[in-house]
């Protein structure tokens, strides 16, 4: 008990140690004063993991399909602002992209990308949303450890990133994450009109292609930092290394488990249709928006869709 005791007040003193270090252009910003809020948000969002499906058991799956419009329009409307904040604050406060330290001072440009950021910092808070239309639908399968893990980690360490090092190197990612979220919500928006438009979206799965190049280019970014010994914080750059790593091994299994691995054919019942991949008349069914997962085709039966009743969780 005396361990954990002394665990506890080291982990208090730690703590007010770095806040002596925090960025204090942003202590007074919304949220950014304490991460009880972030945790707090961050918990409810887990909470609601669990009692979402509850509570969904038994009642008909929403279908939300003109939120879904306005809610993956909105996410690119946020995303391509963040991205020109960060784009035109950069250029404006002559950044490198190969390194650049964090310039704490209240110039206008370094407090533009601060602030730029900030939003991006939010915007991930806002992205919980797609956890809760994909509960709300009855999509329980989507909700995967991938999908779980990437929306919570993301929103909860990037309020230690704006914290203590908003602007520098931070803007790199963030930059390309952005532009990335800009393409994929648009996708989402358009497929959210029905299968009308969603025949013309062939180009789904190159969303998971290009988020695993990302990965790779934040990966050899971010070790040039190391090797050049850049003057940003290093233990920043290796947790971001590790970071990446869990993501590229997270999503190239569910890029070979949803394109590469061959399902198991068998044969279709006796006056029947044959419907490939579960895809009636070659199309596949809309998905709520989610950042980073594809959807699972509805399955069928003889040639017809399964009637949409209750969702059975896998």
């Amino acid at each position: 008990m005396e361990i954990v005791t002394h665990l506890i007040n080291d982990t208090i003193e730690f703590y007010k140690w770095s806040l002596t270090i925090a960025d204090k252009r942003v202590e007074k910003w919304p949220l950014m004063g304490s991460p009880l809020p972030t945790l707090a948000i961050s918990s409810m969002y887990l909470l609601f993991l669990w009692v979402g499906p509850k509570f969904m058991q038994n009642r008909e799956p929403f279908q939300l399909r003109k939120t879904l419009i306005v809610y993956n329009f909105s996410m690119v409307i946020l995303n391509f602002f963040i991205f020109k904040e960060l784009f035109l604050a950069a250029r404006a406060a002559g950044y490198s992209y190969l390194c650049q330290p964090v310039n704490y001072s209240d110039d206008v440009n370094e407090v533009r990308m601060a602030a730029a950021l900030w939003w991006y910092y939010v915007s991930k808070g806002v992205e919980y949303l797609d956890t809760v239309f994909f509960i709300l639908r009855k999509k329980f399968n989507q909700v995967s450890f991938l999908h779980v893990y990437h929306h919570c980690t993301m929103f909860t360490l990037w309020w230690i990133g704006i914290k203590w090092v908003a602007g520098g190197q931070s803007f790199f990612g963030a930059h390309m994450n952005a532009a990335i979220h800009v393409i994929m919500y648009l996708y989402y928006g358009l497929a959210a009109f029905g299968p009308s438009i969603q025949k013309y979206l062939w180009w789904k799965k190159y969303l998971t292609i290009i988020q695993m190049i990302q990965f790779h280019v934040t990966i050899g970014h971010t070790a040039l930092s190391l090797y050049i010994d850049c003057a940003f914080p290093h233990w920043m750059h290796w947790a971001l290394i590790g970071y990446a790593i869990t993501f590229i091994i997270l999503f190239g299994n569910f890029y070979y488990q949803t394109y590469r691995r061959q399902p198991r054919r068998e044969a279709p019942p006796k006056g029947g249709k044959a419907v490939a991949n579960g895809i009636a008349n070659g199309v596949s069914p809309a998905t709520n928006g989610v950042s980073k997962l594809e959807e699972k085709q509805v399955p069928v039966e003889n040639g017809r869709r399964k009637r949409r009743g209750r969702a059975k969780r896998e």
